[in-house]
């Protein structure tokens, strides 16, 4: 069977990624993330409500430095979703569609997200 003469479906090759699709995905990214966050916030919880030995395992094990790294990952992924979130209720308000707007909303909420992880631990405690 020839296909000769007839169109081929485009790849995802050929198109530019905007930045308004790169934030979906990288919301549903942060939101998966965000969603083993919770299941380590709650054995952080349970190891502190066992004893000190084990909330001491806990802590080295998150101050390490994957564990720090899986920290300020979460911190990121914590402020990119908020971001969106409040994006997307904008939007829900009928706020924000056109494509100038929309991608100034999106550079806004990543710029803002990386400042805001910045600053969280840039902070001492």
């Amino acid at each position: 069977m020839s296909n000769s003469g007839r169109p081929l479906s485009p790849h995802l090759s050929v198109y530019r990624w905007p930045i308004t699709m790169t934030l979906s995905i990288l919301n549903r990214i942060t939101g998966v993330a965000l969603s083993l966050g919770l299941v380590v916030l709650a054995v952080w919880l349970t190891q502190a409500a066992a004893g000190p030995e084990q909330y001491q395992y806990i802590r080295a094990t998150m101050a390490s430095p994957l564990g720090k790294l899986l920290l300020i990952g979460w911190t990121f992924a914590f402020f990119l979703h908020l971001g969106n979130g409040i994006r997307h209720f904008v939007w829900d308000m009928g706020l924000g569609f056109e494509i100038r707007q929309a991608n100034a909303s999106a550079w806004a909420v990543l710029i803002l997200a990386t400042a805001l992880t910045a600053a969280f631990w840039a902070v001492k405690f």
